[in-house]
C-alpha cells in the first residue's frame, strides 16, 4: 500500500510521528456535520471524484510531471513522499473509475484508455524485482511519477498488483466487447491482462509483502485477489478466443490455499510470516469488498460480504480498535467507531484510516445487497456473534425477507453502514479533502494529503451504498474447494505489450440498452411487468407494460429481466408489478423509482431492483 516497508521504516524513522495537516486541534474537537449522511455524500461525491482525477497525470491539477495514465497516490512529497505510482492503489483506482463509466460517466473513458496505455509500458520496464523476460519484474510495487523504475530500497516483490491490474482491465474489456471493441480487447487489452494472469499462475505460492509493505509473508488479500483474476481471465480468454491453461490449473489450488486463512474465528491477515501480530486487519475487509459479486450466493468459500465468516470477521476486526483509540471511547458495542490498519499499527503514530472507515461500511451495503437478491438471510454458529450486536436474542437460522426479523435486522446494519459513513463525515475538513490517516486523539487528518485511495473508497462504497454495483466476475462457477491443497505453480510465458499509443475514443451512443433486473418471489401464473413515464415502458398504463422474463428465475434468486431500448439521456420514472392470470393486478409499494439513461459511449446499461 502506501505506507513504507520495514526496511524503509528503519531507514526513516522520523516519518514516525505524527504530522497534522492542520494545527488546530480544537477545530476537530467539534465535529464537523451537514446535518444528514445524504447531504454529505451528496457534497462530497464530486469532491472525490475530482480528486481522483487531479491525481492521474497528465492532466491531474495536482501531479504536474506524471506521466498519462499513471495514478499518484498523493501530491505530498514529505513526511511522506507518496508522489509514485503504485500498481495495486492505481488498479484499484482504475476499477472504480471503469465501474464508474460502464454506470454512465462516459467522459472517464479518455483517463481509462490512458490508464491502458501507461500499463502497457510500465509492463516493460526493468525495475529491481526483475524484468518482464522472466515476469519478475510485474511484481515490483510502485515506480516514479514519470513511469521510470524506482530503485530504492522497499518492501517487494508485492504479488497483487498483477491480479488487481488485469481484473481492472478486464472490467473494461467486457465493457469494449459489447460496444464493438472486440479488436481492442484482443489487440491491446489482452497482451497486458495475459502477462499478469501468467505471472499469477507462476507466482502465487511464493511470499511477499502484503498491502500496507510491511510483511513479508502470505496475504489474504493478495491470495484472494488472485483467485478473482485467474477465474474471470479465463473467461475473457474463452470469450475473445484465447486460452489461459495457468488460469484453469491454478485458480482451484488459490481457492483452496485461501481457506487456511480462517481460524475459526476470524480471517488472519497474513500467514507464513513471525510478526508476531494478532492478524485481525482491515487488509480482510478490502479483500471482501474486491471480490464481492453481486450476482454471488453468501458462499464462505471466496469470503462473500455476506457469508457467516466475513461478518464474523467483520465484528472481530472492527473490535479490535474498540479500546484504542481515543476518539472510540464510549462507544457502545453495535456502534460504528473509527477503524484503522490493525490494532498494532504504529505508523505516523497508528491511527483510524478514511479507507478503513469505508470499506467496514462498503462490505455491509455489500452484504445488504446480495441478502435482498437472494431474498433471504442465514445465521450459522459462526456469525451468531456479528447479527447478536443488533438482536441480542437472535438466534441461528435463516430469516425470508418477508418476515419481520429480517426486515430489522437488515435496517439495523443499514444504519449501523452508516454509521462508519458519519465517522469519516465528523473528521472530514469542511472543504471535503481526505487524508490518509486521521489522529486517534482529536480526528485532525494526518499524513499523506489528498490521497487517491481515500477518495476512490469513498465513492465505491457510496455506490453500494446506492445499489450500483460491478459486474459478476463469475463467482458461482468457482467456488469449489479441491479436497486437497497443491503447492503448485504453472510456468509463465511473457511478451511485451503492443500498445504503443493512445487508445482512440469511442463513438458516442443516441440509444441504450437498457436491462431492468428485479427480484420478487411469485406464485405459478403470476408475471412481472415494468411500467412507467414514457411510451416505451407504457406511459403508466398496465396495459402496455413491458413484460420481464423469469428465465433465469430461481428460489435463491427470484430474478425477473427484460431490456428496453431508450433514447440516451431520457430521464424517467417507473414501477413493477404483478399480473395473475385472472388479469388481477398487484403494483409494488413505495416511491416511484427513478433512473436517467446515460449518455456517452454506453450502449448497454442494467438496473438490480428488489420488488418493495
Amino acid at each position: 500500500m502506501l505506507s513504507v516497508s520495514l526496511v524503509v521504516i528503519a531507514i526513516a524513522a522520523d516519518f514516525l510521528t505524527q504530522i497534522p495537516l492542520i494545527s488546530s486541534r480544537l477545530l476537530f474537537d467539534r465535529k464537523r456535520s451537514t446535518g444528514s449522511l445524504n447531504s454529505f455524500i451528496s457534497s462530497e461525491g464530486p469532491i472525490a471524484l475530482q480528486g481522483v482525477l487531479n491525481n492521474i497525470g497528465a492532466s491531474g491539477a495536482k501531479v504536474t510531471g506524471a506521466a498519462p495514465g499513471l495514478v499518484v497516490a498523493s501530491p505530498s512529497k514529505n513526511s511522506p513522499n507518496y508522489f509514485y505510482s503504485w500498481t495495486r492503489d492505481s488498479a484499484l483506482t482504475f476499477k472504480a473509475l471503469v465501474d464508474a463509466f460502464i454506470a454512465g460517466k462516459s467522459n472517464l473513458q479518455s483517463e481509462i484508455e490512458d490508464y491502458v496505455y501507461a500499463q502497457a509500458q510500465l509492463q516493460a520496464v526493468s525495475n529491481p524485482s526483475g524484468s518482464l523476460a522472466t515476469g519478475a519484474g510485474l511484481g515490483e510495487p510502485k515506480f516514479e511519477a514519470d513511469g521510470t523504475a524506482f530503485t530504492g530500497a522497499w518492501g517487494r516483490p508485492q504479488r497483487d498488483g498483477p491480479a488487481l491490474r488485469a481484473t481492472a482491465l478486464i472490467a473494461y474489456s467486457r465493457w469494449l466487447l459489447s460496444n464493438g471493441g472486440a479488436t481492442i480487447v484482443t489487440d491491446v487489452i489482452w497482451p497486458i491482462v495475459s502477462n499478469d494472469l501468467n505471472y499469477v499462475g507462476q507466482y502465487w505460492n511464493q511470499t511477499g509483502f502484503d498491502l500496507w509493505e510491511e510483511i513479508n509473508g502470505s496475504s489474504f488479500f493478495t491470495t484472494a485477489a488472485q483467485h478473482r483474476a485467474l477465474v474471470e481471465g479465463n473467461t475473457l480468454a474463452r470469450q475473445i478466443g484465447k486460452s489461459c491453461p495457468s488460469c484453469v490449473s491454478q485458480a482451484p489450488q488459490i481457492l483452496c490455499f485461501l481457506q487456511g486463512y480462517w481460524n475459526g474465528q476470524y480471517v488472519v491477515a497474513n500467514i507464513n510470516e513471525n510478526s508476531g501480530r494478532s492478524g485481525k486487519d482491515t487488509n480482510t475487509l478490502l479483500s471482501f469488498i474486491h471480490t464481492f459479486d453481486p450476482s454471488a450466493a453468501c458462499d464462505s468459500t471466496t469470503f462473500q460480504p455476506c457469508s457467516d465468516k466475513a461478518l464474523a470477521n467483520h465484528k472481530v476486526t472492527t473490535d479490535s480498535f474498540r479500546g484504542v483509540f481515543e476518539i472510540n471511547s464510549g462507544i457502545a458495542q453495535g456502534n460504528a467507531i473509527s477503524v484503522g490498519r490493525y490494532s498494532e499499527d504504529t505508523y505516523q503514530g497508528g491511527n483510524p484510516w478514511y479507507m478503513a472507515n469505508f470499506a467496514a461500511a462498503e462490505q455491509l451495503y455489500d452484504a445488504l445487497y446480495q441478502w435482498n437478491q437472494i431474498g433471504f438471510l442465514t445465521i450459522t454458529p459462526v456469525s451468531l456473534v456479528f447479527f447478536r450486536d443488533f438482536s441480542s436474542s437472535i438466534a441461528a437460522g435463516t430469516y425470508a425477507s418477508s418476515t419481520p426479523t429480517y426486515s430489522t435486522l437488515t435496517a439495523a446494519i443499514k444504519s449501523y453502514a452508516d454509521g462508519y459513513m458519519s465517522i469519516a463525515e465528523t473528521y472530514t475538513p469542511s472543504g471535503g479533502s481526505l487524508a490518509e490517516q486521521f489522529s486517534r486523539s482529536n480526528g485532525s487528518p494526518l499524513s499523506a494529503t489528498d490521497l487517491t485511495w481515500s477518495y476512490a473508497a469513498f465513492l465505491t462504497a457510496v455506490a453500494r451504498r446506492n445499489g450500483q454495483v460491478p459486474a459478476s466476475w463469475v463467482e458461482s462457477v468457482a467456488n469449489s474447494v479441491p479436497s486437497s491443497c497443491d503447492a503448485t505453480s504453472a510456468s509463465g510465458i511473457y511478451s511485451t505489450p503492443t500498445a504503443t499509443v493512445p487508445l482512440p475514443p469511442c463513438s458516442t451512443v443516441t440509444s441504450v440498452a437498457v436491462a431492468f433486473n428485479v427480484a420478487e418471489t411469485t406464485m405459478f401464473g403470476e408475471n412481472v411487468f415494468v411500467v412507467g413515464s414514457i411510451s416505451q415502458l407504457g406511459s403508466w398504463s398496465t396495459d402496455d407494460a413491458v413484460a420481464l422474463s423469469a428465465i433465469d428465475y430461481q428460489s435463491e434468486y427470484p430474478r425477473w429481466f427484460g431490456t428496453v431500448d431508450l433514447p440516451a439521456g431520457t430521464n424517467f420514472q417507473y414501477k413493477y408489478v404483478r399480473k395473475a392470470s385472472d388479469g388481477s393486478i398487484i403494483w409494488e409499494d413505495g416511491e416511484n423509482r427513478g433512473f436517467v439513461v446515460p449518455t456517452g459511449c454506453a450502449a448497454q446499461v442494467g438496473v438490480h431492483d428488489r420488488w418493495q
